[in-house]
C-alpha cells in the first residue's frame, strides 16, 4: 500500500466492482476519504459506508468508474470544462470532486459558487 489512502480506497472499490462484489473493506482511512464517500453517497455511487475503528466498510451503489486524480491539479473556474472532458465519459455523466476554500464539493457546485480549487477524484 502507498501513502495515499484516497487512491488506495478508490482502487480497491474498482477492483471489487470488477470482481462482481458489492462490499469493500478498507484497512486505512482518513477524514478526506470519508468526505469523498459522503459526496459519493449523496450522488448514489456509494450506498452506505461505516467506519469501525481502523476499518472502513463500503457498500457500492451505481458505480461504473472512479479514481483519484494524480497529480492534484489546481484549477480555475473556467478550466473545469477541460478536466470534465479529460476525466469523465460525457459532460452530463459523473462528477469531479474539487477541494475548494469552502470544503469538498462537486464540479457543479464549484461552478455555481464560482470557485476553483484542487482536483481530488472523479466518479461516474
Amino acid at each position: 500500500m502507498s501513502q495515499d489512502t484516497v487512491a488506495d480506497a478508490l482502487n480497491q472499490m474498482m477492483n471489487i466492482r470488477r470482481a462482481g462484489k458489492e462490499v469493500v473493506e478498507v484497512k486505512k482511512h482518513s477524514k478526506l476519504l470519508l468526505s469523498i464517500l459522503a459526496i459519493a453517497k449523496l450522488k448514489g455511487y456509494v450506498e452506505n459506508y461505516k467506519a469501525d475503528g481502523t476499518k472502513l466498510n463500503i457498500n457500492l451503489g451505481k458505480l461504473n468508474g472512479c479514481n483519484a486524480i494524480k497529480p492534484r491539479f489546481i484549477i480555475k473556474v473556467g478550466d473545469i470544462d477541460k478536466y470534465i472532458k479529460r476525466y469523465l465519459p460525457s459532460k452530463n455523466l459523473g462528477i469531479l470532486i474539487i477541494s475548494t476554500s469552502q470544503g469538498l464539493m462537486t464540479h457543479l457546485t464549484a461552478s455555481d459558487k464560482n470557485l476553483g480549487g484542487s482536483l481530488i477524484a472523479y466518479f461516474y
